[in-house]
C-alpha cells in the first residue's frame, strides 16, 4: 500500500468558527489534509470515502452527538483503531489535561482548543 504524503484528519464539528480556525491551523501550520463535516451523520458517511488517519469529534452536536458517532465508527472494522480526539466545552482544560479519559480510553480536549495542544495531541496519536 502506497503511503499518503499528508496525514488526513476528519473533523466533525458543528460550530463554523471552530471549523475555520481548525482548518487554518491544521492545514497551513500542521501540514494535514482536513475534511470538515458539520453533523455527526455527515461525518459517519464521509469517513468511509475520506479514510482519515485521525478524527476530531465534537461531543455536543444536534441530532447524532459525539458519543453516538464514535460508537458507530468503532463498530466498523475500518475505524476500530483510528484515533478519536473528542472536543468538548463541557469540561475545562484542567479537567481534561489532554489525557485519555475513562470513557473508552479516548482523548478529550476542552474548548476553546489551544492550537499548540491540539497539534501536540494529534502528533502523539499519529505516532502510535
Amino acid at each position: 500500500m502506497a503511503s499518503r504524503p499528508l496525514k488526513r484528519i476528519l473533523m466533525i464539528e458543528d460550530e463554523p468558527d471552530i471549523q475555520a480556525i481548525a482548518r487554518l491551523a491544521l492545514e497551513a501550520l500542521g501540514g494535514f489534509q482536513v475534511r470538515i463535516c458539520g453533523t455527526g451523520r455527515e461525518g459517519v458517511q464521509a469517513a468511509v470515502a475520506f479514510d482519515p488517519d485521525l478524527i476530531l469529534l465534537d461531543v455536543m452536536m444536534p441530532g447524532m452527538d459525539g458519543g453516538d458517532v464514535a460508537a458507530r465508527l468503532r463498530a466498523d472494522p475500518l475505524f476500530r483503531d483510528t484515533p478519536i480526539i473528542f472536543l468538548t466545552a463541557i469540561v475545562s482544560n484542567e479537567e481534561t489535561d489532554g489525557h485519555e479519559m475513562l470513557n473508552g480510553g479516548e482523548t478529550f480536549l476542552a474548548k476553546p482548543v489551544d492550537i499548540g495542544e491540539l497539534k501536540k495531541t494529534i502528533q502523539e496519536h499519529l505516532r502510535h
